[in-house]
């Protein structure tokens, strides 16, 4: 049975007008063919999605041409408005998100890596095991995403948003927040990154709660791709968060 569509997710790729006035088609005929969302078939969109990022983010770490990274978050912007405003298009502008994001994450992978030894490997494992651990507790029900923890994350990812507007604005007119700072190892502006880590996981529960609605009620077959471009989305964010963090956290030593 199809549940209601709440729609509410901190993620600006998910979100409840996403799948607005969208249905798949089934055929009719001899040959049957369903044009609807499977869970299955995110899973899979996702993961060839995540080894495009994992493998160009591996080629930007170790390839001398030190500007990748700045060429990968230009056209990963890009990317990424072009399949925010045109979802019919993700099967194609997917993939290329996921690849502009790998040559971006793996220079600022070599910046931290070149600070702290050990940072990026830790960072990996940890986003790994977060993904995979609240993937879990999702499908056993261990987590359940109520109305209220919806609302919750969703008032704490805007909140964080709106925080993260006001210090690039700030750039320009010579101030910042300081707990931004990859190498304040306070423990007030610890805590702050803990705080932002836990709400960046919090919101892959909701990533796969709304995938799951979305493919019980009749989204188009190529919503998988969108599904898989809104969660790396959220996984890119958390892995960046958690860079940040151990970051400062190696300060301190």
């Amino acid at each position: 049975m199809a549940r209601h569509l709440s729609f509410r997710s901190g993620n600006p790729a998910l979100n409840k007008n996403t799948f607005k006035g969208m249905t798949g088609q089934r055929s009719s005929g001899p040959i049957i063919r369903d044009d609807f969302m499977t869970i299955e078939g995110t899973v899979n969109k996702t993961a060839i999605s995540l080894f495009l990022l994992i493998a160009a983010g591996y080629y930007s770490y170790t390839s001398p041409l030190t500007y990748l990274w700045m060429a990968g978050a230009f056209c990963g912007f890009i990317a990424f408005f072009v399949t925010i405003f045109k979802k019919d298009l993700s099967p194609i502008t997917t993939p290329i998100y996921a690849l502009c994001q790998g040559l971006f994450l793996g220079g600022i992978s070599l910046m931290y890596a070149q600070q702290f030894e050990g940072i990026v490997f830790n960072a990996v494992c940890l986003t790994a095991f977060i993904l995979l651990s609240l993937l879990f507790a999702y499908k056993s029900g261990i987590i359940k995403p109520s109305d209220n923890l919806k609302l919750g994350i969703f008032a704490a990812t805007a909140g964080i948003g709106i925080f993260y507007l006001v210090s690039i604005i700030g750039m320009f007119f010579g101030f910042s927040f300081e707990f931004l700072n990859p190498f304040n190892g306070s423990i007030t502006s610890i805590l702050i990154s803990l705080f932002i880590v836990v709400i960046a996981s919090l919101n892959l529960v909701l990533d796969f709660d709304f995938i799951e609605e979305a493919s019980e009620n009749g989204a188009p077959k190529y919503m998988e791709w969108y599904s898989a471009f809104g969660l790396m989305v959220t996984l890119v964010w958390l892995y960046l968060e958690i860079l940040r963090l151990l970051a400062k956290i190696n300060s301190r030593d």
